[in-house]
């Protein structure tokens, strides 16, 4: 029984690593967790990921603050380009990147509008010195077996610092005084705090201590860590001379770990583009509108109680984490990433709420407006299963050893450049035209921006846009059918 075990270990191993792979890796017929070693690892990769639980908390809370009445009237009821710029500063200090630690009370402790976007920006700043390390580290101490789901659910804590601040927030947001948005400010300091109690016990890369020479450091540190102490495991020289070869490989090719290496060969171009467009269309598939302006979307609807917003944000954050780990990162290596990010991308076009918007406005139906909510998780289901899990883990993973860091921050600086475009654009594209936004126009609205009066299809645009003034992006154009 115990040999058929080991055969069906190795064959699922196989699976994952290979074949060759898979004959070093021990078998222990047990499931990691029964395993001191690789349970010991695992534990010590929760404290990177905590680094996506600050971000993650970021993004619910001031989507939640802004459901908050005394958040609203202490900064004047910030609309449009200010409400842009309070979300959008954070990933521009994210960005920059130019400090070490978060100063949470900072933002807590705001009086204007001008303090709580600069504490917005330095908070960005010491996230990034968190975030952009992290997968890589994960991706370089997990067993090679783990590698790929425990780099993918990295990105998954996102949504465990989104359903600590949004039902934080539920639960201060019916504070009669300035306390109601202060606290939820003030414990987003939290994951970095925990992140700082236990840093110590997170191993060096082993690649890394190759690079600097440390060789023997680097041996005992695979054999703690994925031998559990077997000093002649084939498993961890396998693994040794994977890397040495590795690096003398890449040595001896011109600039090969320099940012100019990057576009030095086709392969790493290719890398380079998919680095840059994974990070772009993870803020451009319309769900930063949701994200960071939910508030909005459900007043387009007709839900505005600020009770009922905060439930709803609530409640989502908490669909996001079981269908991100479940759906998503647990099944990157049965379905593959390729097969999860084309799944992703079909689910989220066909589940779009467009109509269903469209339809309240001009109904005002309560029934159409509530029907609004299930498809808002019908489609962050399919983001999560492709966009969240693998937005860094996949870089992470296609870069070569000498290109990972700078790959990873191509995808973290794309990712963020899309979403302080979309930050400051979301709001004031959403306060005038509404459910529109999340379409754009097609190819003959698109005329209209550009020939106004004179377009020919002018006459052809659907009814459903209205009559009188017609918005075209930030053009506005007289339509003679109200005349």
């Amino acid at each position: 029984m115990k040999s058929s075990t080991a055969q069906e270990e190795r064959a699922e191993n196989a699976k994952i690593v290979g074949d060759d792979l898979a004959q070093l890796i021990p078998q222990t017929g047990m499931p990691f967790w029964r395993v001191w070693h690789l349970l010991r690892l695992n534990l010590i990769l929760l404290i990177p990921m905590f680094s996506a639980g600050t971000i993650g908390y970021d993004g619910a809370m001031i989507n939640a603050l802004q459901i908050a009445p005394y958040w609203k009237k202490y900064f004047h009821h910030p609309v449009k380009a200010q409400l842009g710029l309070i979300n959008a500063i954070f990933p521009v200090g994210k960005i920059c990147g130019l400090a070490m630690v978060t100063p949470i009370t900072i933002q807590a402790a705001s009086v204007n509008v001008g303090m709580l976007v600069f504490s917005r920006w330095f908070l960005g700043v010491g996230t990034a010195f968190m975030a952009q390390p992290s997968p890589i580290i994960i991706t370089e101490l997990a067993c090679p077996t783990h590698r790929g789901k425990v780099t993918a659910l990295f990105n998954t804590f996102y949504f465990f610092g989104a359903i600590l601040a949004a039902w934080l927030t539920y639960g201060t947001i019916k504070r009669p005084d300035d306390w109601s948005w202060r606290i939820p400010s003030l414990l987003q300091g939290a994951f970095p705090f925990v992140q700082l109690l236990f840093w110590f016990a997170v191993p060096e890369s082993p690649r890394w201590l190759i690079a600097k020479g440390k060789v023997q450091e680097a041996r005992v540190l695979f054999t703690r860590q994925h031998a559990g102490g077997d000093v002649n495991s084939p498993l961890v020289q396998f693994e040794m001379e994977e890397i040495q070869e590795t690096f003398k490989l890449e040595k001896e090719l011109p600039e090969g770990g320099s940012w100019r290496g990057m576009a030095k060969t086709p392969a790493n171009r290719r890398r380079c583009m998919i680095a840059v467009i994974l990070g772009a269309f993870a803020q451009w598939v319309g769900n930063a509108v949701i994200t960071y302006y939910l508030t909005l979307v459900l007043n387009d609807i007709g839900i505005t109680d600020a009770t009922h917003q905060a439930l709803i944000n609530g409640g989502l954050q908490i669909f996001n984490l079981f269908a991100v780990v479940f759906c998503g990162a647990l099944m990157v290596d049965s379905l593959g990433r390729r097969t999860l990010f084309l799944w992703s991308a079909a689910g989220m076009c066909i589940s779009y709420i467009t109509a269903l918007n469209s339809r309240f406005i001009e109904t005002k139906s309560v029934s159409v407006g509530i029907a609004v909510v299930p498809m808002l998780f019908v489609f962050f289901f399919h983001y999560d299963i492709a966009f969240t899990p693998l937005l860094y883990a996949y870089p992470a993973e296609i870069f070569p050893y000498a290109l990972r860091g700078a790959g990873v921050s191509l995808t973290s600086s794309s990712s963020h450049g899309g979403l302080i475009v979309s930050q400051f654009v979301n709001p004031i594209a959403m306060a005038n035209i509404s459910w529109k936004y999340y379409i754009g126009h097609t190819l003959e609205e698109i005329a209209l921006a550009f020939e106004g009066d004179q377009a020919t299809v002018k006459n052809a645009i659907p009814e459903i846009f209205g009559k009188g003034e017609l918005e075209v992006g930030m053009v506005h154009v007289e339509d003679t059918r109200a005349q």
